[in-house]
């Protein structure tokens, strides 16, 4: 078949020929002419040519229908041949009578709720135990069994409105969840924690499982020996790539290097199973359903009574410590739903900031909550079994990438000491600021009930609330350096500060960050930046256990050239780092005034300086005065790159 298009340069204004099938003079080949600006010619392609057509080759429509549903047939293959391979696998432990079956037919957890037989059960059939397949047969987190819950929806068409879907949420994390001792070293997935992790139990199966997502997605899990199996199977099947798409040990799921003859250096065999097989054994193993922490938690578990008053103490990055207060109240139509009302306050710059929100804690410890109108905030906190201390992370951000992590701690009616406005106390300093914040304070404190210990005194008190007091202290001349404890009548918070002398170095917060390029189609990921001041301590060395850490100090921030090639010219087009130490990236897409049209992706420093003696009135406002003999400097890596161009089952992270 030929196609006539029209060139660029043809004769305008000419009516638009019709689809046609007229043979080419001197062609035995069936002609088909697509509408085009000049009328359709009667000749040979030189015709064509001479009116501003072009003839192009294409495949029949048939030809194209044919290729079409071949290529349908075949990704329905891969599919089934990879779920008839795990079945064949597992065909052995599953027969009746086998080991393996017995062990299939005792782990299953049965599914009492009839919401979710109804809306599940179509698909996954029950036996006498009422046991879903493959439901019953794993537990996971809420957010695990949320991407779940949405891929059934998406792809497999399930009818669900939003409150049923829910409801089957909270049943499934709250039934077939995770223990607290199980979840507790992952807790950070869940946080949206921007750290690296490398899981040391096992190389293979980090590889295999770490190369698409993260190891903490899988950790998530427990599974039986076929589930694992049958979730290898669903990969293979959804994506055909991972077979022979080298990953992080240079492999897929199956092996691609040359059969291995020698020992290994323990002497022992080589292991020439492919790398999914070598995962399986592992995730069988260390992951089962059938856990003693489950039995226990499982037995144990009961809905939280966390109505009440509770303390904040937090931290974020580039602003500091946060205190405040959230009162949590039950929601008598839910259990285990709360709504909160929470104040607190940045300590270094007097910001206060007020929201109110509403949670549902899944599994008895699980909080997963948000608050806010303009710019919502995802809570996910960690319940402790006493119900007495919650703690996790905050986040906000088109990324997740704004954070605070708290500690919440249940309030009675003692006094108690959050901390203090700031960090550090130089000495041979006069009248310097400092505000307590707690709970329960003495409304009417005298000089003498507020104590730094020795060779810091209290000038005066300048207003006392029950949960703040503000004075005035004099750091002597004398002073000697190391972390002070603060008390306040009969309530004391221990290390809440330090007296140092100067500042010997810098270090910046993080060590290595990441920007997203964004604004015109996609968001931008920002990344803040904190510059720590450090005295060396009594020894007088840096980097050893007694080096004083004096909190944010205010520094000049800087952008400089992160070299990677010659010429290269990253830092004049990747963004702007104001003087807070916040990075806003530039836009996304290619730049036309940048060599090559590239992005405006790359790498650069980002640069901390403090000046001798410098800072001045700024610096001893929100954080240590400035006490530097020489200019101090300390920079950290930034990469700035593309955005995230498709997330995958994004987690709601709460209600």
């Amino acid at each position: 078949m030929w196609t006539c298009f029209r060139s660029p340069g043809s004769p305008a204004g000419t009516p638009k020929s019709p689809m046609c099938s007229r043979p080419i003079a001197g062609s035995t080949a069936p002609f088909r002419c697509q509408p085009c600006s000049a009328p359709y010619p009667s000749s040979l392609a030189a015709e064509f040519s001479g009116r501003g057509c072009r003839l192009l080759p294409m495949p029949t429509c048939g030809f194209r229908r044919a290729l079409d549903v071949a290529v349908r047939l075949l990704t329905m293959f891969a599919v089934l041949s990879s779920v008839v391979r795990a079945a064949a696998q597992t065909s052995a432990a599953t027969a009746p009578g086998s080991a393996g079956n017995a062990e299939v037919r005792d782990e299953g957890i049965p599914i009492r709720s009839e919401l979710v037989r109804a809306k599940c059960g179509s698909c996954h059939r029950s036996d006498q135990q009422q046991r879903l397949s493959r439901i019953s047969y794993r537990r996971a987190t809420p957010e695990n069994w949320e991407r779940t819950i949405k891929r059934m929806a998406t792809l497999n068409k399930v009818d669900l409105d939003p409150a049923d879907a829910r409801a089957i949420l909270k049943y499934l994390a709250d039934h077939q969840g995770l223990a607290p001792d199980e979840e507790r070293p992952i807790a950070f997935e869940a946080e949206r924690r921007m750290l690296e992790y490398t899981y040391m139990a096992d190389k293979d199966t980090a590889d295999t499982c770490s190369s698409c997502h993260s190891m903490a997605r899988v950790l998530a899990e427990r599974r039986t020996k076929e589930e694992w199996e049958l979730l290898v199977a669903m990969h293979r099947g959804y994506y055909p790539l991972v077979d022979n798409q080298p990953m992080n040990g240079g492999q897929g799921f199956r092996r691609t290097r040359p059969t291995q003859t020698e020992p290994g250096p323990d002497g022992r065999p080589p292991d020439n199973r492919h790398p999914m097989d070598k995962a399986l054994e592992h995730l069988t193993k260390t992951l089962p359903l059938t856990t003693s922490e489950w039995a226990t938690w499982s037995a144990a578990m009961q809905s939280p009574k966390l109505a009440g008053r509770w303390a904040i103490v937090g931290s974020a990055v580039g602003k500091g410590a946060v205190y405040g207060t959230v009162v949590i109240a039950a929601d008598p139509g839910a259990p285990d739903n709360f709504t909160t009302d929470t104040r607190y306050t940045v300590a270094r710059t007097g910001e206060t900031v007020t929201r109110t929100g509403k949670a549902i804690v899944y599994t008895g410890y699980q909080w997963r909550g948000r608050g806010g109108d303009a710019q919502p905030w995802r809570e996910v906190l960690f319940v402790e079994r006493d119900w007495r201390n919650m703690w996790g992370r905050w986040y906000t951000g088109s990324y997740d990438e704004t954070g605070i992590d708290v500690k919440l701690v249940r309030l009675g009616s003692e006094p108690m000491i959050f901390g203090a406005s700031v960090t550090a106390l130089k000495s041979s300093s006069t009248a310097m600021p400092v505000k307590i914040f707690g709970a329960n304070l003495p409304a009417t404190p005298r000089v003498e009930d507020v104590g730094f210990g020795q060779g810091v005194s209290v000038a005066r008190i300048v207003s006392a609330r029950p949960d703040e007091i503000a004075l005035e202290v004099n750091v002597a001349p004398d002073a000697l350096i190391g972390p002070r404890d603060v008390s306040v009548g009969g309530t004391a918070m221990p290390s809440a500060l330090v007296v140092y002398d100067r500042i010997d170095g810098l270090k910046v917060n993080p060590a290595a960050g990441m920007a997203r390029v964004g604004g015109n189609v996609f968001p931008k990921q920002l990344q803040q930046f904190e510059a720590v001041g450090i005295n060396n301590g009594l020894d007088g060395k840096s980097g050893t256990a007694d080096d004083l850490n004096l909190g944010i100090v205010s520094v000049k921030w800087s952008l400089e050239e992160y070299p990677a090639t010659f010429g290269d010219d990253d830092v004049q087009f990747v963004g702007t780092l104001d003087q807070n130490g916040l990075f806003t990236p530039s836009g996304d897409g290619p730049n036309p005034k940048r060599t090559g049209n590239r992005n405006n992706v790359g790498d650069v420093w980002v640069v901390a300086e403090l000046a001798p003696g410098g800072g001045g009135a700024a610096a001893a406002a929100s954080g240590p005065p400035a006490g530097a003999a020489t200019t101090v400097r300390a920079r950290a890596h930034l990469l700035v790159t593309v955005p995230v161009y498709m997330a995958w089952f994004e987690t709601e992270g709460g209600r």
